[in-house]
């Protein structure tokens, strides 16, 4: 059971549109708190877009989905399972980035993560582009090369973009295969479609063993069957969550950067998380979700509402 002082606020106490919002109204613990060295699961905001190539915004994610997430209340409604009477979940507030320099925001990311992991707080982070699965990877896999399992509609596996640039939210992945972070053989990428430049990121999967699942076989073979050798494929050893918005459709998920039509809808959005409860999970991301493309907040309440099944997965398969 844990601790009281976790507890979120209820809406029954106040109402959801009153108070300062934090994540699922749970309160906010910095690292300097003496509460901090209780937390078991903390919720980040990494409020940074620099790896953005196209259509900014993800920077704002954050702030929309701490807003969106005063809905999430605090059962859920499959497994019974009830996350905040299960571990200690608090809000750590951003990481606060460098805008105007990459390396310096990976940096500071990096060591933000660090602190986590040296605590033994396992977290759930709100991006932020993708490029943020990057440095908090480089943090959770101080002690060996993690699985992952990512659900995207790119593989972020490009080599470099504008002939050299390295690091952007197209290439996160490539970079940790690249540095030891992942065990490209524990990893298997869900939901991958869209018109292509070329097949560069498809032959380094291939290459080096990344499992990737195309939207046209994730429609053709069963959903549980898919999510069944994702399990298998990244087995009970230490596993990342990482999940890009524009996985959904854009009809459901149109405030992202680079939405790709013909993708899942809001339900199966759920469905899949749902699949990898029970996995050895040391950390998970929601990330891309772009508010000003979306000002009505339907894609971060979205985007909430899949970080609430990845806490739950992380927890297990029903308490």
């Amino acid at each position: 059971m844990s601790d009281p002082f976790f507890h979120p606020v209820s809406g029954f106490d106040l109402p959801r549109f009153a108070g300062v919002p934090t994540f699922m109204r749970l309160p906010h613990v910095t690292m300097d708190d003496p509460q901090f060295r209780n937390v078991q699961i903390g919720l980040v905001g990494v409020p940074w877009d620099s790896g953005t190539t196209n259509r900014p915004g993800p920077r704002h994610g954050p702030r929309q989905l701490r807003d969106a997430s005063t809905m999430i209340r605090a059962q859920h409604p499959v497994t019974g399972l009830r996350p905040f009477e299960t571990a200690n979940c608090a809000d750590l507030g951003d990481v606060g980035p460098n805008p105007a320099d990459i390396l310096d925001s990976m940096a500071r990311i990096t060591a933000f993560y660090d602190r986590l992991k040296a605590a033994g707080i396992r977290p759930l982070t709100a991006g932020g582009d993708h490029l943020t699965s990057l440095p908090v990877l480089r943090a959770l896999a101080k002690d060996g090369p993690l699985g992952m399992v990512h659900f995207d509609s790119h593989t972020d596996l490009f080599h470099s973009y504008f002939g050299g640039t390295m690091f952007t939210h197209g290439t996160p992945f490539r970079r940790a295969v690249e540095e030891g972070l992942l065990d490209p053989k524990r990893v298997i990428q869900i939901g991958i479609r869209g018109t292509m430049y070329d097949a560069e990121d498809r032959d380094f999967a291939k290459a080096v063993g990344i499992r990737i699942v195309t939207i046209e076989e994730y429609f053709d073979r069963c959903q549980l069957e898919i999510m069944a050798e994702a399990r298998e494929i990244v087995g009970d050893g230490p596993t990342y969550v990482s999940y890009d918005i524009d996985f959904v459709d854009p009809t459901f998920a149109p405030g992202t950067g680079t939405p790709e039509v013909g993708g899942p809808n809001s339900f199966e959005a759920l469905q899949v998380v749902r699949a990898l409860a029970g996995l050895n999970i040391v950390g998970a991301d929601l990330v891309e979700v772009s508010p000003p493309f979306d000002p009505s907040g339907g894609t971060a309440f979205l985007g909430v509402s899949i970080m609430f099944e990845l806490l739950c997965a992380m927890l297990g398969p029903g308490g």
